[in-house]
């Protein structure tokens, strides 16, 4: 058996969350690979709505063991908000939820570290979520870093304070200002309830699980284009959130990975600073973020709205290796007179190229394949025979284009509202 894996094609929040909800009956386990709480995997079911930002999107179905991988950077405040969250709504998480001991902490002082980096950058800032993923990544490859399975060790609390002194006196050097003591006695009470948990070898446990035969799914955060070596650097986040991020974010060689499930939505949006080629700025990326509900889960902040980027989605296939498609949000088109896909870029020289560049500083003028538009509501529909030919027209031409199927359609944030195809 051989673990799957699914992740975001674009700029993250495509509707991982939705979608591991929906495929974990078909698995034993659910492991998050990478990442922080900047992610906000949000999951519709029961006429509620409900948010993760560090615990697997599996979480919600019974007897279905989820992991926090090693890849993972974990706020214990956060992840007690989580699990408190779960408590109340009487989610089994005890047995189910289990934490990589090699998974690195977020310390109350790589909060402030963050806002420094931001501050130092000026107008060239990244536009953090300001959570201290960034900086407890720089740690963590420093070798500087506190991990999960340090916290049962005697001399912990010795050490997160020269860690958090050393983090002072930055802030010091710069007169850069940050009162995070508050947090701090949230941050240390909160690490009582992590020892509490289910604190593993993770490596050891998920490779065990594929030799006895157990259906696996790796679950990424973020998205393709936000990978810190193929993403729009630098505006980009700190960890691997490609395929390959599974092997080292969770222990897994690369013949241990099965299929790899690739999600994007029927346009595109990204938050925060960053190239955007097919950006609109006008009445129709509104009705996008209006429609579709686009404001972080994590942030709240608007997103930036605009077509399907058809170059930086086959960019994004080719470096995950991606075997199967999920379509989100078509259903948000329904109203839309004319759908367009960017087929290619014109340079300023006039030149055309139709791949992601490595320069995704340069403005990139999208060149358009316009598609009529279906106005239709699809959001009640559940069967791939219910769509109408225009919206089938604009799935095979995807399909063609990138050479990979689209197994699933989502046609609104609920789990019944997912097509198989």
């Amino acid at each position: 058996m051989k673990a799957d894996v699914l992740l975001g094609l674009q700029w993250g929040d495509e509707g991982k969350g939705k979608i591991v909800d929906v495929l974990t009956p078909r698995y034993d386990v659910v492991c998050r690979f990478q990442g922080g709480p900047n992610a906000g995997h949000s999951l519709h079911f029961n006429n509620n709505k409900y948010v993760l930002h560090t615990i697997p999107s599996g979480i919600f179905h019974e007897n279905i063991i989820n992991i926090i991988g090693n890849g993972v950077v974990i706020d214990p405040v956060i992840l007690r908000t989580e699990i408190e969250s779960l408590e109340k709504r009487g989610v089994e998480f005890r047995k189910n939820l289990y934490v990589s001991k090699k998974a690195h902490l977020i310390l109350p002082s790589h909060r402030a570290m963050d806002a420094l980096n931001e501050f130092l950058k000026g107008k060239s800032k990244i536009g953090s979520t300001l959570k201290g993923i960034g900086p407890t990544y720089t740690d963590k490859v420093a070798r500087n870093g506190l991990r999960i399975g340090d916290i049962i060790s005697p001399d912990f609390e010795s050490r997160y304070r020269k860690l958090t002194s050393q983090h002072q006196a930055l802030l010091d050097q710069n007169n850069f200002e940050f009162d995070y003591k508050d947090y701090e006695k949230q941050w240390l009470e909160a690490i009582e309830l992590i020892r509490s948990l289910n604190i593993i070898d993770s490596e050891h446990v998920i490779n065990a699980y594929i030799k006895e035969g157990k259906k696996i799914l790796a679950e990424g955060a973020q998205g393709t284009l936000l990978d810190i070596d193929f993403g729009s650097y630098p505006f980009v986040t700190s960890s691997n959130t490609i395929s390959a991020g599974a092997c080292t974010g969770l222990g897994v060689a690369p013949n241990k990975l099965g299929q790899i499930l690739g999600i994007f939505k029927a346009y595109c949006t990204r938050v925060g600073s960053g190239p955007f080629p097919t950006e609109l700025f006008d009445e129709t990326g509104e009705n996008i973020r209006q429609k579709g509900f686009e404001f972080g889960s994590t942030t709240g902040r608007a997103r930036r709205c605009g077509w399907l980027d058809m170059p930086a989605l086959k960019y994004s296939i080719m470096i995950n290796g991606v075997t199967s498609l999920i379509m989100m949000k078509s259903d948000v088109l329904d109203e839309q007179d004319t759908v367009k896909i960017a087929v290619a870029y014109q340079l300023p020289d006039g030149t055309q190229i139709d791949y992601f560049p490595y320069d995704t500083e340069i403005e990139y003028t999208p060149i358009y394949k316009e598609f009529k538009g279906w106005k239709v509501d699809t959001s009640n529909m559940s069967e791939i025979s219910q769509l109408p030919n225009e919206l089938l027209e604009y799935i095979e031409y995807i399909e063609k284009e990138a050479e990979v199927p689209i197994s699933i359609v989502s046609v609104g944030p609920d789990r019944k509202a997912t097509i198989f195809r």
